[in-house]
């Protein structure tokens, strides 16, 4: 008897992408990073079609020659699924899977897929199914009386309920229970950042395009052993290591979302709750592929979303990172620019450098000698600050505490030096 073995290999998807140029953006480019999202998810691109049109076709998305091409390579390279540059309606998208005779999908549903598989917390998959919610509701709009409840004969007759109906009724309640989690997720990192703020822990948020090498630029300093791919949204759950500054100081570096371009509105208020961690931080880190062509514009998307986020104000550093296999003579060097390489460890103690001098001081250790009269000032101080000493005096309470900066002019009057205290007691 004679026994064969057979390796399972596991089959890519085989996927044809289908761009419209509007001349609204680089079609090329965008197409080039649809390929690369496309690699991200496990599959294949086989082939790309690419139309110059004013506007996508309402009904097709693309005309009617270019849809027969797509029709005819679907058949030829047994294409598994169709993904547009672009947000289709459900219109296109039921006309072109009737037309192609294919699975028919859109840039979004790609990013929600890349994202449904990356997510590793909790709140990472409480998010995402609510982005996946959020996008899948007003698409169940128009399909037909056969998701209808209602019968024919007697006793079916009247107003009833379509299922329909009934799915979206079910949606909409599990969109609010997730956006009630989220809030209270949301609320639980705010306590968390209060106490940092408290303790005078200063946080700086390393953003940017997706895989410009955030994780890995957080790994070198810290020895984070947060995943680390050469693909796109690797990391969508927030990691926070403390690191020491060359002049001493601490900061705590959180590691965040990477951004693309025409990012889904939708998308940007499902995560909110975790880019408000770099919203919030006290300066930001914008990480950059410096080998990337398209440099410059991915720092541009960064911006404006940070910028729609209402973190625009905050202190910025740009890092050029990979400047090993660009040409660094290329890029600008200002105060607040470094160039590294995060894998090999080029420049790393110029960025050291270039966080501390860049640091804001929002807090700062004081002792102070309070008389017995200010006792809402005390409680004020006990509230926003870290008490690292307190005891009673002859002459009034001495306070040895971090405090926030914008509350000094309150205590000026009452600094005092440690001999001060000692001749005192």
């Amino acid at each position: 008897m004679t026994i064969e073995f057979f390796e399972n290999t596991e089959t890519k998807e085989r996927v044809l992408l289908i761009s419209v140029d509007t001349g609204e953006f680089d079609a090329e480019v965008s197409v080039e990073e649809l390929r690369e999202l496309v690699r991200t998810a496990g599959a294949e691109t086989e082939a790309v079609i690419i139309q110059k049109r004013p506007k996508p076709d309402s009904v097709t998305y693309i005309g009617s020659g270019k849809l027969e091409e797509a029709r005819l390579l679907c058949e030829s390279e047994e294409i598994d699924v169709v993904i547009c540059d672009g947000e289709l309606s459900p219109t296109q998208g039921r006309c072109l899977e009737k037309l192609l005779k294919t699975r028919v999908i859109d840039r979004t549903v790609l990013i929600l897929d890349i994202f449904a598989k990356n997510a590793r917390s909790g709140e990472g998959k409480l998010q995402v199914e609510l982005a996946q919610l959020k996008y899948s509701l007003p698409r169940l709009s128009g399909q037909g009386t056969a998701l209808s409840r209602l019968g024919g004969g007697i006793g079916t007759r009247g107003p009833g309920e379509t299922k329909l109906e009934s799915d979206k009724r079910h949606i909409r309640r599990r969109i609010h229970t997730l956006e009630e989690n989220l809030k209270e997720l949301s609320k639980r990192r705010e306590r968390h950042r209060e106490r940092r703020k408290k303790d005078g822990i200063i946080t700086a948020a390393i953003v940017g395009y997706t895989n410009a090498g955030k994780s890995t630029l957080l790994n070198t300093l810290t020895d984070a052993d947060v995943l680390a791919e050469n693909k796109l949204f690797a990391t969508l759950d927030p990691t926070a290591r403390a690191i020491k500054l060359p002049d001493g100081s601490e900061v705590m570096l959180i590691d965040t979302v990477g951004f693309i371009s025409r990012l889904p509105h939708f998308l940007v208020e499902a995560f909110k709750s975790t880019l408000e961690e770099a919203t919030n931080a006290d300066i930001l880190i914008i990480l950059a592929d410096a080998s990337d062509s398209e440099c410059e514009a991915q720092l541009q998307v960064t911006k404006e979303i940070l910028r729609e986020l209402g973190g625009e104000n905050k202190p910025m550093i740009t890092v050029y990172n990979k400047c090993d296999k660009a040409n660094s003579f290329l890029l600008p060097v200002t105060r607040n620019t470094v160039k590294i390489s995060a894998l090999k460890g080029i420049g790393i103690n110029s960025l050291l450098e270039c966080i501390a001098e860049n640091m804001p001081q929002t807090k700062k250790r004081v002792l102070l000698l309070l008389p017995f009269t200010e006792g809402s000032l005390a409680n004020e101080i006990r509230t926003s600050s870290r008490i690292l000493r307190e005891e009673y005096k002859a002459d009034g309470l001495f306070l040895d505490a971090v405090v926030d900066v914008d509350i000094m002019y309150k205590i000026l009057d009452y600094i005092v030096k440690e001999e001060d205290i000692c001749q005192d007691t």
